[in-house]
């Protein structure tokens, strides 16, 4: 299982940390913004691919911003890929 942490820009919420094995999500943490939100959001996600919540989550915009937590989970996952 591999950890990876992401400091997401643009947003309430402050750092991602994602669990994955073999391209799955396993866990996700997220610090700051709306508690309620992200914990649903951490719990949908746990156990889909990274594909799955990329094609799901990014270009997600949040009232007048560009992006949002959900686009910024994409973002990350993004990343990872390609570092990987």
């Amino acid at each position: 299982m591999t950890t990876f942490t992401y400091r997401p820009k643009g947003v309430c919420s402050q750092e991602m940390v994602f669990e994955i094995e073999d391209d799955r999500i396993m866990n996700v943490k997220i610090v700051g913004g709306c508690q309620g939100n992200l914990l649903g959001i951490s719990n949908i996600i746990k156990g889909k691919t990274l594909e799955e919540v990329i094609s799901s989550f990014e270009g997600v915009e949040c009232g007048s911003k560009k992006t949002s937590c959900p686009d910024q989970i994409a973002r990350a996952l993004r990343q990872y890929k390609q570092g990987v």
